[in-house]
């Protein structure tokens, strides 16, 4: 998954915690990165057609940039599943985010192959918690880096 594909996933999540369009602050501190970092991508996601920025009222997604952001949040539910169900990683979600970068589509198509994911993934993410609901969040506390 590439950066902007980490993007798209940030925005597709936030945007449905917000009920709406994702301010750049809201994004930047979702992803942990600087504001100014977050208005270069969205530059470059806009150009693509991916998203629609509006300066003061936020981001959101066009169609296509929905679907790439629902494909990207569906390879990470694979990765927390994977992690969590099939090697027992107790910090999933921390170890989750920091393979999302370098997972590609065939890698996750096989780890797909490997766990039992619902059928109506990524629909079951829960964007309040930032996590599949099928998984146990008693486990998943994220290391303070």
């Amino acid at each position: 998954m590439n950066t902007a594909d980490q993007y798209l996933k940030a925005i597709y999540v936030v945007q449905q915690v917000e009920d709406g369009r994702v301010s750049t602050g809201a994004l930047a501190e979702h992803l942990e990165v600087s504001p100014a970092s977050v208005n270069e991508m969205i530059g470059k996601l806009q150009e693509e057609g991916l998203v629609e920025h509006e300066k003061y009222k936020g981001v959101r997604l066009t169609t296509d940039g929905e679907h790439r952001g629902r494909d990207a949040l569906q390879t990470y539910c694979i990765l927390e599943r994977f992690l969590q169900n099939v090697l027992g990683v107790e910090d999933y979600r921390r170890e989750a985010r920091q393979l999302e970068p370098v997972i590609d589509e065939t890698v996750a198509d096989r780890l797909d192959m490997i766990i039992d994911r619902n059928p109506e993934c990524p629909a079951c993410f829960d964007a309040e918690n930032d996590s599949c609901a099928h998984l146990d969040g008693s486990n998943a506390a994220v290391a303070e880096e």
